[in-house]
């Protein structure tokens, strides 16, 4: 089953918990805090096989979590971080953020690895807080949650040409003839399901074809299977409209460039500007020769190739033509720089990192550094308490939760939870 676009959700392992634990030993009735830390939570790591073509395995795993670091315990014995999580995907893997619509990476080498989902750091242990000042702190933290995302894996095949077209212009039997690829080949439309790839060879050198399943009018809106495979020809550096010049079944060439133009036009202006070849098939039919001066004078600055898929006519040209195309054509990236989430999240790094909003007289307090914090806190110990305090106010909420309005005695939320503000 070929599987390309698919939603799954990640969550990171949490973070080990750190110990509260003091050393007792005979004879050493004050021998000090010996609470170790928390292990790392696991990683959720995407990785590149080459060997997969399709995105199906992850169809049935839509939730992948990581483990939990082990806790610190006492004689200052840390936890074990926990072993990461390797998920595999085909080259080609578009991986994105499905809440801000910003790619976290886009996997096209082979062995290329990325963390999608970051595990929680290890909570500290009492020991890890020991000062001059306080040689014997009485709280430790708790692990840090791991990373939670919904994201989007969107395969977009590697190849070098894509062969383009309505339903049975011949782009199966193109590839059929110049490749060793097998696609199937049937006299109805709508054949060819899934992208095929073929590697075409001339000589010591060579490119990558794909033929891609056929277009109709309107599939940049979801009809037939257009939506669902045009972006598989955003990776490609050349477009092969491959047109019926025989007009086999009856259709108007010229109308059939116009329909896929328009299509890709609406689907991508980026598509939109790729460089084009025509390849004018079934050449060998009675009215090929009077379409093809039809079409050369409405357009004569295109790029246009004679072949008979059939009867194996213009193959060798074809080729020719094709590889020169691809070797002039430079690599240039899928996406710009400020589609990317490293480039947003490095623009605005500096702005505060947390809202204050009044919700029926209740503060409301939210922010990734805030929440995070407030998850590792031991409520239960009171030097935490007054730790987790210590940060807000050097943080600055306590004096912007004033310049709002905020008086001593009302209520502030974090997360679920509501506290009363005080001195």
């Amino acid at each position: 089953m070929f599987v390309d676009n698919i939603e799954i959700k990640v969550i990171a392992g949490k973070g080990g918990d750190g110990c509260t634990s003091f050393r007792r030993e005979k004879c050493i009735p004050l021998g000090g805090p010996d609470g170790g830390n928390g292990g790392k939570g696991s990683d959720i790591i995407f990785k590149v096989d080459k060997g997969l073509k399709t995105l199906v395995d992850l169809r049935y795993n839509k939730l992948i979590k990581g483990q939990k670091g082990v806790n610190g315990k006492g004689s200052n014995k840390h936890g074990a971080n926990a072993e990461d999580v390797t998920i595999k995907v085909p080259q080609g893997t578009t991986i994105t953020d499905a809440d801000t619509g910003l790619v976290l990476v886009d996997l096209v080498e082979d062995a290329q690895e990325f963390i999608v989902a970051h595990g929680g750091r290890g909570g500290r242990g009492n020991k890890a807080f020991a000062t001059q000042s306080e040689p014997a702190p009485k709280f430790s933290e708790y692990g840090e949650p791991g990373e939670e995302r919904i994201l989007k894996c969107e395969l977009k095949v590697l190849a070098d040409v894509g062969l383009i077209g309505l339903p049975s212009v011949g782009k199966s039997s193109i590839l059929a003839r110049v490749s060793a690829a097998s696609p199937k080949i049937a006299a109805y439309h709508f054949t060819t399901l899934a992208p095929n790839l073929g590697v075409v060879k001339m000589y010591d050198k060579s490119f990558v074809l794909a033929d891609l399943p056929g277009l109709i009018e309107n599939a940049s809106k979801g009809a037939g299977l257009g939506k669902d495979f045009l972006r598989h020809a955003m990776r490609t550096k050349l477009l092969a409209h491959v047109i019926d010049m025989g007009a086999f079944e009856g259709r108007d060439p010229l109308n059939d460039y116009e329909i896929i133009r328009k299509e890709i036009e609406n689907y991508s202006p980026k598509l939109a500007q790729k460089e084009e070849v025509i390849i004018a098939n079934k050449m060998d039919l009675e009215n090929a020769s009077a379409n093809l001066e039809r079409f050369q004078k409405k357009y004569p600055h295109k790029t246009i190739i004679e072949i008979s898929a059939a009867l194996g006519e213009g193959l060798d040209n074809l080729i020719t033509k094709l590889l020169e195309k691809v070797e002039s054509i430079k690599d240039s990236s899928l996406y710009d720089e400020k589609d990317y989430e490293s480039y947003i999240v490095y623009k605005f790094q500096n702005e505060k990192p947390y809202t204050i909003t009044n919700d029926n007289g209740v503060w409301v307090l939210k922010g990734a550094e805030i929440e995070r914090l407030f998850k590792m806190t031991k409520f239960t110990e009171d030097e935490a308490v007054l730790r987790f305090a210590r940060k807000l106010r050097g943080m600055g909420v306590e004096e912007e939760l004033e310049k709002a309005g905020a008086k001593r005695g009302d209520e502030v939320q974090i997360l679920d939870y509501i506290f009363e503000f005080k001195e």
